[in-house]
């Protein structure tokens, strides 16, 4: 017999533990003039974790990555990064679907992200030679990034992301406006992120990309959290809330 769904957040877990444990949500709740975008969220983010947010449009599923990243402030309830050996908080990248790229080449755009992360000057020129032929593209060094096809772009982005070390990586429907061949290979580049233990957050409408790239999934219906499970749970669970349910049917309509 399975276990029962958790519906509210994952209980505690035997690898909640300071060195485990990234970002804590406690009965977070964000809300947006009259509107509440999200309500009682209890979520622990966990390193080495590759976690999927589906839901319907409206769901809330780019609101809590923005919450998780910290770029939302909880209305109710509390957000707790835990901090680094350093200290510091866990540090963080975001990928949107159209990334944000300056009227520069690609060295200089790497070279500004590396500064603004406050990398040492002498390991700058190491790391994005690094990066640029982790995703590819040194052969485009100086090209102007503008210039790039939207699957470069993407990977220009991903390179910018890895080489400032992000313990956590957040991606907004990153392969939604790429045509087959980009999308594989922006999905294989995040998928060796992920393998070689960078944390993972996505949010998608793909579930096929969900099965590729997800270890634990979140489904969100009108801002509440009412699934989180293993990936091969959530696609295999033979209880699932109703919501679930017609969310995989594709029958979960718009919020």
């Amino acid at each position: 017999m399975r276990h029962p769904i958790p519906t509210a957040g994952r209980p505690r877990h035997e690898s909640d533990t300071p060195a485990a444990v990234l970002i804590r949500l406690e009965s977070a709740g964000v809300r947006f003039g009259e509107v509440q975008a999200l309500g009682d969220v209890t979520l622990t983010l966990r390193r080495g974790d590759r976690l999927a947010l589906v839901g319907a449009n409206g769901s809330g599923k780019t609101t809590l990555l923005r919450l998780l990243n910290g770029l939302l402030l909880p209305a109710t309830g509390r957000r707790e990064p835990h901090p680094r050996p350093d200290g510091q908080p866990p540090r963080s990248a975001m990928l949107f679907q159209r990334p944000f790229l300056l009227h520069l080449s690609v060295r200089r755009n790497l070279q500004l992200a590396l500064w603004l992360a406050g990398v040492p000057a002498d390991e700058r020129g190491p790391r994005l030679d690094q990066a640029l032929h982790r995703v590819g593209l040194h052969a485009l060094v100086d090209r102007p990034a503008r210039s790039l096809s939207g699957g470069q772009q993407q990977r220009l982005a991903l390179a910018r992301a890895w080489a400032i070390r992000p313990d956590i990586l957040f991606l907004d429907e990153p392969t939604a406006s790429l045509d087959p061949s980009a999308k594989r290979e922006v999905e294989t580049l995040i998928d060796e992120f992920g393998r070689d233990g960078m944390t993972l957050v996505m949010s998608t409408h793909n579930l096929g990309q969900v099965k590729r790239l997800a270890t634990r999934v979140v489904l969100l219906d009108s801002g509440r959290v009412v699934v989180d499970l293993p990936a091969d749970d959530f696609f295999h669970h033979d209880a699932l809330p109703p919501a679930a349910a017609q969310f995989l049917k594709g029958e979960l309509p718009w919020t």
